[in-house]
């Protein structure tokens, strides 16, 4: 084990920071007068973990090969989960370890997916616990996605190297830089979601834990009925904006502050992404207007298809009343997702573009066999390996998602729902459709083996498919 020192050196670091986090909810519990046990025994276990993880990991040379950077990937999102259960274990609210866990890693993939029915008269420390969690997911995964996933050449990631020199052994020195920096810009714009939330009628609480979900794009609220529960037009408008700005590539906000002022007009990604948006309201706009009269509110479509695209799981209106269409066209945001590089999951933005191209130059080499055609995108070519990256990703992310429906409904679930639970499990999305797991549903009644394969759908959407499954074959091993 000693070549994987740099592996749990890095675990226990994380381990350490999650237990210091779990400190600020103990704020919380003083403040407003729910002082137990639960965060401080959970912060002790936890950072007691982290400690001998790593300090017995101490002497190595701090360099990370290939298969090294799958397996810290995986590890790090099942250990957080793991360890940030023990909250919700130890809490008043006596959650079995099933439920526990089902919250924890729905936090922390920011997936937004909640066991827990009656929120309003959940624990302040709680709920701000649930914030972080997903707060911290969405920080880890731009950090991932940015530096780690292009090296380890998941899904066509690889066109985001930041340095097309950068070999796998300078993972930590990269994104040590890279990561600061996007920490800054990350706690930056949560703190301006947080100051326009309070600005336009919340209160402290509520915008401190809203924010954090928001730019997360997790979706998590102190309100079962999420942001409809404030009924206010200016929250909203503020939280679909904060929704975007997490849900673009955080890469650009980088080459923005560098000099590129036009970035987020240029970026091939953020075009398709607001045109995907407009398109959209329109389409849901007129169905709504000619057939639906009564559930027509452009302020519903706009907020609602915004959240779903982006995969962020709040509403403020129950859309599966809306018919059979409207709800089509959202499980189709569910997959398609927000830009790589962002808090969103997904197929992802650039991944559709590509296979958009791919299938137009296929079209083309049919009526002109002889020709030469060139895929390009964000004016650079794009080789046979990054179309096969991609495409085997597209197919492996719907055969994984038909194989939880399948899971799902074997367990009991109705078609509905264990159709729309896979999707919004492998989308990181929240809310799913039905009466039970709907935009004001949850999903305390499913049944527990039902929530385990939810939240393995969630830790598979959330690593791209591929860190995960790669662990599975036995040549991944071999040296």
């Amino acid at each position: 084990m000693s070549n994987y020192k740099t592996v749990f050196l890095t675990l226990g670091i994380l381990q350490i920071i999650l237990g210091v986090s779990m400190f600020i909810p103990i704020i919380a519990q003083f403040i407003y007068s729910e002082i137990d046990s639960s965060f401080f025994g959970a912060s002790i276990v936890t950072i007691i973990f982290g400690s001998l993880f790593f300090l017995s990991n101490l002497d190595h040379d701090k360099k990370l090969n290939l298969q090294q950077a799958f397996l810290l990937t995986a590890l790090s999102w099942l250990s957080i989960a793991i360890f940030g259960s023990l909250p919700f274990i130890f809490s008043t609210m006596e959650l079995s370890i099933t439920d526990a866990f089902f919250e924890s890693m729905s936090g922390i993939t920011t997936t937004g997916s909640t066991i827990i029915s009656n929120l309003e008269n959940t624990p302040k420390g709680i709920l701000l616990w649930r914030a972080i969690l997903q707060w911290l997911g969405g920080i880890g995964i731009i950090v991932m996605a940015i530096t780690l996933m292009p090296i380890m050449n998941v899904g066509g990631m690889q066109l985001f190297k930041i340095s097309s020199n950068d070999s796998s052994e300078k993972i930590l020195p990269k994104s040590k830089e890279i990561a600061l920096r996007l920490i800054y810009i990350y706690s930056g714009l949560t703190a301006l979601c947080a100051l326009s939330y309070w600005i336009f009628g919340m209160g402290k609480f509520d915008s401190l834990t809203h924010s954090m979900t928001t730019i997360a794009t997790g979706g998590f609220s102190n309100y079962n009925q999420s942001i409809g529960y404030f009924d206010s037009v200016p929250i909203e408008i503020s939280s679909m904006i904060f929704i975007i700005l997490g849900s673009i590539p955080f890469i650009a906000y980088i080459k923005f502050i560098n000099g590129n002022k036009k970035i987020f007009l240029n970026d091939i990604q953020i075009r398709t992404f607001i045109k995907i948006i407009i398109i959209s309201v329109i389409i849901l706009s007129i169905y709504l207007l000619f057939n639906n009269n009564g559930n027509f509110s452009l302020r519903s479509i706009f907020f609602n298809t915004i959240s779903i695209l982006t995969g962020t799981g709040y509403v403020n209106a129950e859309f599966d009343g809306w018919g059979s269409f409207p709800i089509t066209i959202f499980l189709v945001l569910m997959f398609i997702g927000g830009c790589a590089g962002s808090t969103t999951c997904g197929v992802k933005i650039f991944r559709i573009q590509i296979l958009y191209l791919f299938i137009l130059n296929q079209l083309k080499k049919i009526i002109y066999p002889k020709g030469i055609f060139i895929i390009k995108y964000d004016q650079g070519s794009v080789d046979d390996k990054f179309i096969a990256s991609i495409i085997s990703f597209i197919y492996f992310y719907f055969i994984i998602f038909f194989i939880l429906a399948a899971l799902l409904s074997l367990t009991g679930l109705d078609f509905i729902t264990a159709i729309s639970g896979a999707a919004t499990s492998i989308s990181n999305v929240g809310p799913g459709l039905g009466p039970i797991i709907g935009p004001n549903g949850d999903f305390s009644a499913l049944p527990d083996i039902s929530k385990w394969i939810l939240t393995v759908g969630m830790i598979l959407g959330r690593l791209e498919l591929f860190a995960i499954l790669v662990l599975f074959l036995p040549s991944f091993w071999r040296n």
